[in-house]
């Protein structure tokens, strides 16, 4: 089967499209011909060399000759095969969620990180949500979120932040969507009651306070993200620059994280998503009812998947980077 793989860190220049082994699902694995894969954020770290620290937590082997390293965990696709174990799912199911070497016409996931695709969503759709889904509803549940607060997000028209826009909706709060000029309609479109022009107004520098922020970018100080939070409000921080060093952002969120401890507000600052059955569930019934839906920027067939990856780094896309596999 075609795949993309690496033999070293870097940028997407090492990335390579071969023919690799067809992967045989263990016991508890479902078997998946991919439709449809999606980018993140974490793909490019993992390709570019995360700190050793890292890793080591998260038990990432160092690509090479005998093991290459594989990309894309977002998937979509239909059920080949599955394990002894696994009776939730069949040949010919249409399923999407997490696996790692999504990017790859066969993958194999556990039955535990699947879910059924609704019939109203594509694969592309599908494979567009379980990263950035996760992040954001779990973000937002981890900042306390409830019915008719106000709730600004920052980074609003990216992939976490235009799940968070819509999920914020469907908690019934009041939604502020920050970005720039070029995806102010994209934004009200997905249900935001107010938008921000960040190029023209710095949203720290208002008037207004908000029950939550929910930041997928950070690029303002500590001290200006905490003078727009209320007293008993929370700030949560679930993203940084795509590109730039680990360790600094890492060395920034540390110190941020020390200082949120003498404050009232409810700093979140060292959130990841987990991946998580049920939230997918979510997710699933928040698309099947039409609450969410998946935004799509750029799709790429697999061969290209070094290009999307180089557009990914760019740092502007709207919504999703999407791979089509078959």
């Amino acid at each position: 089967m075609k795949a993309i793989v690496h033999y070293e860190y870097g940028s997407p220049d090492v990335l390579r499209y071969e023919e690799i082994e067809k992967p045989t699902p263990g016991p508890d694995q479902v078997l998946i011909k991919v439709r449809a894969a999606a980018l993140n954020p974490v793909d490019v770290h993992l390709m570019k060399k995360m700190p050793f620290l890292a890793r080591k937590l998260m038990k990432l082997p160092e690509p090479g000759v005998a093991q290459p390293g594989k990309i894309g965990r977002d998937v979509a696709g239909t059920v080949e095969a599955v394990g002894a174990n696994v009776t939730e799912f069949k040949p010919g199911d249409e399923v999407f969620g997490s696996s790692p070497g999504a990017c790859a016409e066969y993958a194999c996931a556990c039955a535990s990180e699947l879910v059924h695709k609704p019939a109203n969503v594509s694969f592309e759709e599908a494979a567009a949500v379980p990263v950035a889904a996760y992040t954001a509803l779990q973000g937002l549940r981890r900042g306390l979120i409830q019915s008719g607060q106000k709730v600004l997000i920052n980074g609003a028209s990216g992939g976490v932040g235009t799940f968070a826009v819509q999920i914020a909706k469907s908690f019934g709060a009041e939604v502020t969507g920050v970005c720039s000029t070029r995806n102010l309609e994209l934004i009200r479109s997905i249900g935001a009651d107010h938008v921000i022009d960040y190029t023209q107004e710095d949203f720290t520098e208002t008037d207004n306070r908000y029950d939550l922020v929910f930041d997928c970018v950070w690029n303002h100080s500590w001290s200006a993200c905490r003078r727009i939070v209320k007293p008993e409000g929370s700030y949560v921080i679930v993203g940084g620059p795509v590109t730039g060093p680990m360790v600094g952002f890492l060395s920034r969120l540390m110190g941020v994280t020390i200082l949120s401890k003498f404050v009232s507000q409810n700093f979140v600052t060292f959130f990841m998503a987990k991946s998580c059955k049920e939230d997918l569930e979510v997710m699933r019934e928040l698309m099947e009812s039409g609450k969410v839906k998946p935004v799509i920027d750029q799709r790429f067939p697999l061969s290209d998947t070094a290009a999307a990856m180089r557009y990914l780094l760019e740092g502007h896309a709207r919504g999703k980077v999407v791979i089509n596999v078959g």
